[in-house]
């Protein structure tokens, strides 16, 4: 009988120290000041010991700060998709030449094929023999003239000359030579200042053929010159 009132007594005590355990903490908690004989002070979470002055006070229990939450990382949101550049060929055209010609008098003028003007010069200006007939006075002043001399011979002496009554001509053209870039979009520039000079005093058609040529001007300025 005694052993089953000690068991049970056993269980009692487990059973409170477990309903201890389960009792939630309470929200508050006692603390005491203590102050001993010699005016020493101190706190203590028990009551004071005997002969020490004791003062309580109930407080709030101090708890752990709650753990921050995670912030959620935002998912990206892809942007717009930048368009691939555009891949632009440019053909570069070389400049395009002018040349400048000179006539026999001396006279400048500027060609974009390096032809000069054609004109027409007999051979004999080129150092070519011609035909011609000799006129010599008859001998005695009787009988007719000699018979013409063969082409290159020289009137024979005595008298006479060989006038020219036959022969030919050629076409010859006036010398040209390449202007260099810089000095072909000068003459380029100046072309287009007379231009516009004489389209004040112009009749309206040929303002028509000055307006025509000032833009071709431009064009090939900006094309060969970098510009106008």
């Amino acid at each position: 009988m005694r052993s089953a009132v000690v068991l049970g007594l056993c269980l009692l005590s487990l059973g409170g120290g477990a309903l201890a355990q389960a009792k939630p903490a309470s929200s508050t908690v006692t603390v005491y000041r203590c102050t001993d004989a010699g005016g020493k002070q101190g706190l203590r979470d028990t009551p004071c010991p005997k002969g020490q002055q004791q003062q309580a006070r109930e407080m709030l229990r101090p708890q752990d700060a709650p753990k921050p939450k995670p912030v959620p990382v935002p998912t990206p949101v892809p942007g717009p998709v930048a368009p691939a550049p555009e891949v632009r060929t440019v053909y570069l055209a070389p400049p395009r030449p002018m040349y400048e010609c000179t006539t026999p008098d001396g006279d400048r003028y500027t060609s974009e094929d390096g032809v000069g003007n054609p004109r027409w010069v007999p051979l004999w200006t080129l150092g070519y023999p011609v035909v011609g007939r000799p006129i010599r006075p008859p001998r005695s002043g009787i009988g007719p003239p000699s018979s013409p001399p063969t082409a290159g011979m020289h009137p024979p002496h005595g008298g006479g000359h060989w006038p020219v009554i036959g022969g030919g001509g050629t076409w010859i053209r006036d010398q040209c030579a390449l202007l260099p870039p810089r000095e072909a979009c000068a003459r380029l520039r100046d072309r287009r200042d007379a231009i516009r000079t004489r389209f004040f005093n112009a009749q309206e058609k040929e303002r028509d053929a000055l307006r025509l040529e000032e833009r071709g001007i431009n064009a090939r300025l900006d094309d060969d010159c970098g510009g106008r």
